[in-house]
């Protein structure tokens, strides 16, 4: 469809031409034609430009009664939608300058495995053998998270025999059971809140949990008990580096109940892996991720709990015999083994003069040549 198709855009013609042009994302703005992502970068359709009503139309046809009184609440809302092909989009609608404004991020329905998704097994496999404990992957939006999440549940659920629960919002990943068998609780469709379904949660009888995000107090503390009570707890935080997940949670408590909180993260955490996609060399991978690993190792758990954030940083270095690394650590490997380029590593990383250091085999933290 282009310019001169002055036919009205509809929801399938969108969706159909994201996976025509193999999208991960779309984009819709009034006054702009609709934008997609692709491969990482931005591309704006030669198609019409959409007038705010086209914008907002579309918008809230894709909504039912229950979200679209929730958006005219609060500005905005996330749901999923499945297209005719059987593919789902995650959709946030939200308002800017006045206007609706729509973001589509396609999900597949195939669950790639970490060597597809270029995750370090040595370190996922044992998180995925674990018996409880809480595993906490953290990212901004788009850094893939909840497909991340969707790997290592799936994993489970072929190797183990095990009751899953997910409780989403919206859910995204569907899942078939295998060896597992898997319930998935949806916000808002099958219970009203996290809270709710949190507390129902020790009833069902799981074994292993996903909490699509952790996003206030409540279900903070329900998840760090849960993971107590031998339970494998998943979820996400949105947060820019693993040790800054620790700080993220703790400001969602008053001062007052820090230190019980930390008491608890340090006795139930097992792992934080943050994350960041970038663009790739290979022609056949989009996007790889570059990763940040703390694990729950007795000198964390002991930073954790005396309020010692700062250090944690310096722990993920010196301690990569572990199984940890942060992103500058990282990064090298994936410019060295041409992953991607320097310039992308630089752009992506936290302290690009340390990185640049790293590349040229200095360590920093020691200052010794490798």
């Amino acid at each position: 469809m282009s310019t001169s198709d002055k036919r009205r855009l509809t929801a399938k013609d969108l969706f159909g031409l994201a996976l025509e042009r193999q999208a991960s994302d779309v984009h819709l703005k009034a006054g702009r034609p609709p934008i997609l992502r692709i491969g990482g970068a931005v591309h704006v359709t030669d198609l019409a430009a959409l007038s705010a009503s086209e914008v907002a139309d579309l918008a809230t046809g894709l909504m039912d009664a229950r979200t679209r009184a929730h958006f005219e609440e609060h500005g905005a809302a996330d749901f999923a939608l499945m297209h005719e092909s059987g593919e789902r989009f995650r959709i946030n609608v939200y308002r800017q300058r006045g206007c609706t404004s729509l973001a589509a991020r396609r999900v597949t329905h195939i669950i790639p495995g970490f060597a597809e998704l270029h995750l370090p097994e040595k370190t996922m496999l044992p998180l995925c053998a674990a018996h409880d404990g809480l595993v906490i992957f953290a990212g901004a939006r788009g850094t893939g998270k909840s497909t991340s999440l969707a790997a290592c549940l799936e994993h489970i659920n072929e190797h183990r025999r095990c009751h899953i629960i997910t409780i989403e919002d919206p859910i995204e990943y569907v899942f078939e059971d295998r060896e597992a068998f898997v319930n998935q609780r949806e916000i808002g469709t099958d219970v009203p809140s996290f809270a709710d379904a949190l507390r129902c949660l020790a009833r069902e009888d799981p074994d292993v949990v996903l909490v699509g995000e952790i996003r206030d107090r409540t279900t903070c503390e329900a998840v760090v008990r849960a993971a107590e009570s031998s339970r494998l707890v998943f979820s996400t935080v949105h947060a820019t580096s693993a040790p800054g997940v620790i700080s993220r949670l703790l400001e969602l408590f008053p001062t007052a109940d820090r230190p019980l909180v930390r008491d608890l993260l340090a006795a139930s955490l097992r792992a934080v892996i943050c994350q960041k996609l970038l663009a790739c060399t290979d022609p056949n991978v989009s996007r790889v991720p570059a990763t940040e690993v703390m694990l729950a190792t007795p000198t964390v758990c002991k930073m954790i709990r005396e309020g010692d954030e700062a250090a944690l940083a310096n722990v993920l270095v010196a301690d990569k015999d572990f199984g940890m690394h942060d992103f500058t650590q990282d990064l090298v490997r994936l410019v060295r083994e041409e992953w991607i380029e320097p310039k992308t590593a630089y752009e992506a990383a936290p302290n690009p003069e340390a990185l640049k250091m790293a590349i040229r085999g200095i360590d920093v933290n020691r200052g010794t040549i490798r």
